[in-house]
């Protein structure tokens, strides 16, 4: 291939990723739904959204919080409505 040749290829790749560039920026794509949804404690039951809260921070053992968390759990997995 000779030198003008050369030329001309490289133009047009360069064309052609130019047109890509500026239609990618034109438009962006559309943001995505989260792979998960988020879990919030809406449905919780609000003595237990508080002991849950306060024991986000406990760093000891304490069976208060041992026992929310498990009833969060329970609750959070459906077992709660099995075992009843």
């Amino acid at each position: 291939m000779a030198r003008a040749g050369k030329l001309v290829a490289g133009a047009v790749v360069g064309g052609m990723a130019l047109s890509l560039a500026l239609l990618a920026a034109a438009d962006p794509p559309v943001p995505r739904a989260p792979a998960s949804p988020r879990i919030s404690g809406v449905h919780a039951r609000p003595e237990l959204a508080e002991t849950l809260r306060r024991c986000r921070t406990v760093t000891i053992a304490d069976a208060e919080c041992e026992a929310a968390w498990e009833a969060k759990r329970r609750h959070f997995f459906g077992q709660e409505r099995q075992e009843r």
